[in-house]
């Protein structure tokens, strides 16, 4: 499935350069057919021999910066921005500069806060940053000055699209900060052994209460006595616990926001489970940013082709297209019923693992329909860095 893609015109809409652009196609290409980020596994899938191959890789990335690249892949009308955290596990990494250790405070490893927008029930990452204990140490910085650094950056391109975080980052820091900033956003509460301290209009204290099955609205609520929020809960039945967001906009929009969120959440797996991004081996922390970013680029190129593919074979064409959301349309295409086939994969998972059959001229024909939708996307109007 993956030979008859026309990786060379996706880099070209990438890459203002044509050297790079050739140069970019081979590594694309190369990234998804071996489903991995190690430069070595890579360079076995490029054309020639892999050792000629490893340094090829090595020379275009210090050429260019994928990192700078990934912005290019923000959409400018997508409804809001997702940010996922991820722990990037190097059991192994012991004399690594980037690498301290994670939550356990055992394994070795970094993180990873990728920040995405939605593309048809999928995330389409443009930004991100990495940061472990030991680098916090080094820098005498901490995790939520990380998080601050990442949305400083993205602070110009996003607007007023709210920003969606699941508990990691129900924290007053960064309320105030967003507050101040004037960004809109959408958070999981984290309910756990310190819940946050919760006030009404009268200075009240407010404690939380829902019974399963039913949905609860908190209006005009104070965090911790400075940031204004609004909070909503649901407890759904056969869950073992509810679910509360907060928010700066309207309660149910909050909600409906998040649970969009919990859809799209599963395709940061594909990241780890089908390229398998966590087998970074770079001992250099900006190498290893470029190969993350890299990574991402092909990924996306994998999520759009393949998304089309499960459409030409797994999809029914809707009758009635004004039932179609907006986060699910895909411009001048037909838009798709959901069958049981349809769910059943991702489209990466359908472009990598299954083995179709499909003729030549019709692969063709699928991926010239979506080179205009990528060429849409990469050539919004960016205001910086491109």
């Amino acid at each position: 499935m993956l030979k008859s893609i026309p990786f060379y015109q996706f880099a070209q809409l990438l890459f203002d350069s044509k050297d790079l652009a050739r140069k970019a196609t081979v590594i694309l290409k190369a990234i998804l057919e071996a489903q991995s980020p190690r430069l070595s596994e890579i360079a076995q899938k490029m054309p020639g021999k892999p050792a000629a191959n490893y340094k090829h890789i090595q020379r275009f990335l210090a050429s260019t910066d994928p990192k700078i690249i990934l912005w290019r892949l923000f959409q400018t009308d997508a409804p809001f921005v997702l940010g996922d955290p991820t722990e990037m596990p190097r059991p192994h990494a012991w004399r690594t500069s980037y690498v301290g250790t994670l939550m356990d405070g055992k394994t070795k490893g970094f993180w990873l806060l990728t920040l995405a927008t939605p593309f048809r029930g999928r995330a389409l990452p443009f930004h991100f940053v990495t940061y472990s204990s030991k680098t916090i140490d080094d820098e005498e910085s901490s995790r939520n000055l990380k998080h601050l650094c990442a949305l400083a950056a993205v602070k110009e391109l996003i607007g007023e699209k709210p920003l969606v975080f699941d508990r990691e980052f129900s924290y007053l820091e960064l309320l105030e900060h967003l507050r101040a900033e004037q960004v809109h956003f959408v958070i999981r509460l984290n309910l756990g052994s310190h819940p946050p301290e919760l006030t009404d209009a009268k200075k009240q204290s407010v404690h939380l209460t829902i019974a399963p099955g039913e949905t609860e609205i908190y209006r005009q609520l104070c965090y911790k006595d400075c940031v204004p929020i609004n909070v909503i809960g649901v407890w759904k039945k056969g869950l073992s616990e509810p679910l509360w967001v907060m928010t700066d906009l309207k309660a149910e929009a909050g909600l409906d926001i998040y649970f969009q969120r919990m859809k799209i959440d599963e395709s940061f797996r594909d990241l780890k489970n089908l390229l398998h991004l966590d087998k970074l081996m770079n001992k250099q922390p900006a190498q290893m940013e470029k190969m993350i970013a890299l990574v991402m680029l092909a990924y996306s190129i994998g999520v759009l082709t393949g998304e089309a593919v499960r459409d030409a074979v797994f999809g029914e064409p809707i009758k009635d297209q004004t039932k179609v959301t907006p986060i699910e349309r895909i411009p001048d295409q037909p838009q798709l019923r959901q069958g049981k086939k349809w769910k059943l994969y991702s489209g990466l998972f359908i472009l990598l693992k299954q083995k179709l059959e499909l003729p030549l001229k019709r692969r063709r024909k699928i991926y010239r329909q979506v080179l205009p939708v990528f060429t849409g996307l990469v050539q919004h109007p960016v205001r910086t860095l491109v």
